[in-house]
């Protein structure tokens, strides 16, 4: 067994002192193991030293050295020290669970707080030396500290301690006092804290995640082994693992709305959203977007549950409280592979200091999970999109209407963005959802299928969207409603600048951003573009929106129509529509309503030869004869390649023929 302990250089009056938090790690019956099997053990001890690396450096440590068994690290932070110690036990013991019984290895890990000298990369001193024979006392598989970092620790973190009295230990002075980490505090004194902080008794909702919470354990890493591709339908009904991305990944669960109001559910949901954007333009940081977190609002999961269903290591929820001029926010980081609480906390404040709130919130999760930010990262999180609380609150239940996507919803939507509007002048994103409400009206012809009016309510969405855009060009939303509205003009170059502008500016987990650049590029006649960024949305968005694999199917259809018109590839032709076939189908089942799924999928099939299953969708789907009519508009099919067009609305016409349409 390779020693923490080194010699120390000789001490001279010029010698450089710190105050550092120490951690020495070894394996307990490394002997044995080696004795039995060299080549495994040497694999095992190499894979569980690189864990331990990672997890030293997540948690803002370095490791010094790691020569054999032994690893030492070293920690500017007592809290940050027993942290790592408590997630790499847990870690290293969930990946024991692979293993055959005497082939399991189990760490021992010291900790200190105390002077050290540095020399170089490397430390000495009685500091180190007390780590190491705390190491000494640590169980198989457990943590044993010294009386400095108990005293530090005790009343800040879920943990029990024992203590185990004052050591003897070879080459110190003194004896120590010792301590063992015994566990991390149960579910049930979770409920209880949550509990106090709602001020009200318990829910059924919350015991059911306290027995989520119960049945977390050692075999989620087990999960993470094999990659899945795009999931579809509710979570419940995902069992692949999702691949972890090679950075720190999240996914922020809707925080649930305590107030005695259900009509603040809008307050709750707006915490999250802001949230999910703040962390998404973090380039150090894989972010899960708001659609796939949002089908787990008001379910009871697990972390793991949720860590296997959407690829990601740690998640965040908490609850929102609102009464009268106040709120209470709690929230919680979990690593949700482990289950190990990262930390919580609860703010009773004003409620004009809820943005101050979600800046706290997003700054203690970036440092946490280490995320280094840009200068512009650090200046710009947290910066809210307006001043007025009230503002803001009539934005964020004017977006729940908003995504109801119906005439009367997008009315209602309207109005209360005019209201946010009116109240701060300035809120550049109030005028882009503005935009949006007008441009679907355009769209869909809601209010009226007179050209002349339609290109009103076009040109009333273009000026909001430009607004939008002056009043805040670092914001992606104003670009958005510019790409479409450029795209519906024919101004294809325009509409690919504002939607790669947008998502540059929403960051590397902006899943929108790459969904609506794909979408502009199948339309500029690139689809072999739109592919890679449709299939990163859907990485982004595991429980994506039924528009997502509509455009990937729609890549694909152009994708096809390209062989076989215009470079007479008649096989690859077919391999492209088989493909797309397969994503319309996920988009057509994922709601059959859907129109502009159903209709690319007859044109796939009329493409393909397969006349009677066009022939069964549209007779299913009484309003398919419209689309005739329709598709040729531009709001429709704003295709820049005209034979892109036409071959699609020719499909439609010849799969109408086939149910018996003129």
């Amino acid at each position: 067994m390779a020693s923490s302990e080194e010699p120390a250089p000789r001490v001279t009056p010029g010698m450089t002192r710190k105050l550092a938090a120490i951690l020495s790690a070894d394996v307990a019956e490394y002997s044995r193991l080696m004795g039995e099997d060299e080549e495994a053990t040497v694999r095992t001890v190499t894979a569980y030293r690189d864990v331990i690396t990672a997890l030293v450096q997540q948690h803002r440590g370095r490791v010094v050295d790691d020569p054999g068994d032994n690893v030492l690290a070293e920690f500017a932070s007592v809290l940050d020290a027993v942290q790592c110690a408590v997630a790499i036990q847990r870690e290293l013991n969930a990946r024991n669970t692979a293993l055959p019984l005497p082939r399991r290895m189990q760490f021992r890990l010291g900790l200190n707080l105390g002077d050290v000298i540095p020399d170089g990369e490397r430390i000495y001193g009685d500091g180190v030396n007390i780590a190491a024979r705390l190491q000494g006392l640590a169980e198989a598989g457990g943590i044993c500290v010294s009386g400095t970092v108990y005293d530090q620790v005790a009343t800040k973190l879920p943990l029990t301690y024992k203590f185990l009295g004052r050591q003897t230990v070879k080459n110190i002075a003194r004896p120590v006092r010792a301590y063992r980490v015994q566990a991390a505090s149960g579910p049930s004194d979770r409920k209880g804290r949550l509990r106090n902080w709602r001020g009200a008794g318990p829910r059924p909702w919350m015991a059911l995640a306290v027995l989520g919470l119960l049945l977390l354990g050692v075999v989620g890493w087990l999960l993470f082994l094999h990659p899945s591709g795009p999931t579809t339908g509710a979570p419940a009904q995902q069992t692949a693992a999702r691949v972890l991305p090679d950075k720190p990944s999240i996914a922020v669960l809707p925080f649930v709305n305590m107030s005695d109001d259900p009509g603040q559910e809008h307050f709750s949901d707006g915490m999250t959203e802001d949230l999910i954007t703040d962390l998404s333009g973090l380039t150090g940081l894989f972010v899960i977007a708001r659609t796939s977190v949002f089908t787990y609002k008001g379910k009871a999961v697990k972390a793991e549950q949720v860590s296997r269903e959407l690829g990601v290591r740690y998640m965040l929820e908490g609850s929102v409280r609102k009464a009268n001029d106040r709120i209470r926010i709690t929230a919680q980081l979990v690593d949700a592979t482990t289950g190990y609480h990262l930390w919580a906390a609860r703010y009773d404040r004003d409620l004009q200091d809820i943005f101050a709130v979600q800046e706290e919130i997003a700054r203690r999760i970036t440092r946490a999970l280490a995320v280094r930010l840009t200068p512009e990262e650090a200046e710009h999180m947290g910066r809210p999109y307006t001043d007025s609380v009230e503002a803001w609150e009539y934005f964020m239940q004017g977006a729940a209407f908003y995504r109801r996507y119906t005439k009367g919803d997008n009315a209602r939507a309207r109005a209360l963005f005019e209201k946010a509007k009116d109240l701060d002048p300035q809120f550049a994103r109030a005028y882009a959802n503005l935009a949006a409400t007008y441009r679907q009206d355009w769209t869909y012809e809601w209010p009226t299928n007179d050209p002349a009016e339609l290109r009103d309510i076009e040109q009333q969405a273009f000026a909001l969207a430009e607004q939008s855009v002056a009043l805040d060009q670092s914001s992606p939303y104003g670009h958005i409603q510019l790409a479409y509205l450029y795209l519906y003009r024919l101004q294809h170059d325009n509409a690919i600048r504002e939607a790669d502008l947008a998502r540059q500016l929403g960051g590397d987990s902006f899943a929108d951003g790459n969904a609506v650049l794909a979408q502009v590029l199948i339309y500029a006649g690139e689809p072999q573009r739109a592919i890679p960024l449709m299939l990163t949305a859907l990485e982004l968005d595991p429980q994506a929106p039924v528009y997502y694999f509509y455009h990937l199917g729609q890549a694909y259809y152009v994708m096809g129509q390209y062989a076989n018109y215009r470079d007479k590839d008649t096989q690859k032709a077919m391999e492209y529509y088989k493909e797309a076939e397969i994503q319309l189908k996920k988009a057509k089942d994922m709601n059959p309503n859907h129109r502009p799924s159903r209709s690319h999928l007859v044109a796939v099939y009329m493409e393909s030869g397969k006349d009677q299953e066009a022939r069964a969708i549209w007779e299913a789907f009484p309003d398919m004869s419209r689309l005739i009519n329709i598709s040729g508009r531009r709001q429709h099919s704003p295709h820049k390649d005209a034979m892109i067009r036409d071959r699609y609305i020719d499909a439609l016409r010849r799969a109408g023929s086939l149910g018996g349409t003129p």
